[in-house]
């Protein structure tokens, strides 16, 4: 079995692979979003990467380079409260549900360790049975870029808390052309 890092995105080149693989995911495959899927959440939201290390790329000097392989971003939209949006996994790592699984926790065991009383996330109908055995419940149904989702809830107490050290923000976040 593979093992991914899942981790904050902080330097230039981690935040420009994620703003590009989103913009696969949501904007190129799903055709969610036209040109770009970039917000006005993404000034406040941490970028969280899944990370297959030491991969069959290799960099201009011959070593193997660590490949992105999935998105997720985070945010606090008052204290306390925080949301869970743009996840995803690269089509080529789709199988299974390891970096899916993988990228929740870590959001949010991230934000639990950030002071997080609640975590939601508005999920698409087709991953609605995946959160469930994450423990997530659904909250609400709503329509999204015309599609169906859910607003769902994570239960706190299947996240403990980390160590994960908050970053100031802002990261210097800014769309991959």
């Amino acid at each position: 079995m593979t093992h991914y890092q899942f981790k904050l995105a902080t330097t230039p080149e981690e935040i420009t692979t994620y703003f590009a693989l989103r913009k696969t995911i949501f904007v190129q495959e799903q055709q969610l979003f036209q040109g770009s899927d970039v917000d006005e959440i993404d000034n406040i939201a941490y970028p969280i990467i899944a990370v297959h290390p030491r991969n069959m790329i290799h960099s201009n000097f011959g070593k193997p380079k660590d490949e992105i392989v999935g998105v997720v971003r985070i945010y606090e939209t008052k204290p306390g409260f925080w949301y869970g949006g743009r996840l995803g996994t690269h089509p080529d790592y789709r199988k299974g549900w390891q970096i899916g699984k993988g990228l929740i926790y870590k959001a949010v065991t991230t934000a639990n360790t950030w002071g997080c009383e609640q975590f939601l996330a508005t999920v698409q109908l087709q991953n609605v049975r995946f959160f469930q055995r994450l423990h997530w419940q659904s909250v609400d149904e709503m329509t999204i870029c015309d599609r169906p989702h859910h607003l769902m809830q994570a239960d706190l107490n299947y996240y403990p808390a980390t160590n994960e050290v908050r970053p100031a923000l802002p990261f210097q976040v800014r769309e991959a052309s």
